[in-house]
């Protein structure tokens, strides 16, 4: 099968997935990113050479036990202090050119920080007023990583001169850049209005956090496959890659909106 058409249909048929999921059900959501984190620490685990087998069921087990406490206010505010905290830890391990080896400590903190942690914020992200599951949340922070991924690409391809970070990404370019995070913007600004009924300035907000550290994810991500000297996190998607490489946007994305919800909450 031709590659470019190998990679359409699976593209095709991960959206198709990921929405159906979300919008069908709260539960059959929660199921499809319980299943993307047993994958996902399973590819963590592979490319890190650590045992996957009891990491995957520790994994679990985490996300269905705080899944059941989602509504407890208390415990998501050290949930996400600490994956901020490894966030900016792989700021550091992004930026510096010396890091090219992780210690097995660190691989276990990425694990917890950077895996496990966020898929359970994801978990919490579509909770709206009342405790009730909204959908439209999510979908919307989906488009807008989407939208910043099409047009940093479309704007870096026909005008980028300038590259971003050419030791990990050669393609990314400070034009690029630019240009998804504009147009995430006006997306995200057309969202909150005529999609959400939200408050604009929140969403303009959310946007720029969606551009800037769904970049970031990305880089990081390129960084660990770099260090781990491979292509792909995994190949479950042809012609993609695995599910690291799809969801590395918004693994690091969502501890940084989740701190923007816990910041609103506090003020108002």
């Amino acid at each position: 099968m031709n590659e470019t058409l190998k990679r359409a249909i699976s593209g095709a048929v991960y959206i198709f997935l990921l929405l159906g999921c979300i919008l069908y059900s709260q539960i059959s959501f929660n199921i499809l990113f319980g299943i993307f984190l047993a994958i996902a620490v399973y590819e963590f685990c592979k490319m890190q050479k650590l045992n996957f087998l009891i990491n995957v069921v520790i994994a679990i087990a985490l996300y269905i036990v705080i899944d059941k406490t989602k509504y407890i206010q208390k415990i998501d505010q050290p949930i996400t202090i600490f994956t901020i905290f490894i966030s900016f830890r792989l700021l550091y391990f992004l930026f510096n050119k010396k890091i090219n080896t992780i210690s097995t400590l660190w691989k276990y903190a990425y694990l917890i920080g950077y895996i496990i942690l966020p898929f359970i914020l994801i978990a919490k992200v579509p909770i709206g007023v009342g405790n009730k599951y909204n959908p439209k949340i999510l979908i919307t922070i989906f488009i807008l990583i989407w939208t910043n991924d099409t047009f940093a690409y479309l704007v870096g391809k026909n005008i980028g001169k300038n590259k971003l970070f050419p030791t990990i990404s050669p393609k990314k370019t400070i034009e690029g850049f630019i240009g998804g995070l504009i147009f995430s913007a006006i997306c995200g600004y057309l969202l909150a209005k005529y999609y959400l009924h939200a408050t604009l300035y929140i969403w303009l907000i959310i946007s720029i956090i969606v551009s800037v550290f769904s970049t970031l994810g990305d880089l990081i991500e390129s960084k660990f496959k770099r260090v781990a000297e491979i292509k792909d996190s995994g190949n479950i998607m042809p012609g993609h890659g695995g599910i690291l490489d799809r969801l590395d946007s918004i693994i690091f994305v969502v501890p940084f909106i989740y701190l923007f919800y816990l910041i609103l909450n506090y003020v108002s």
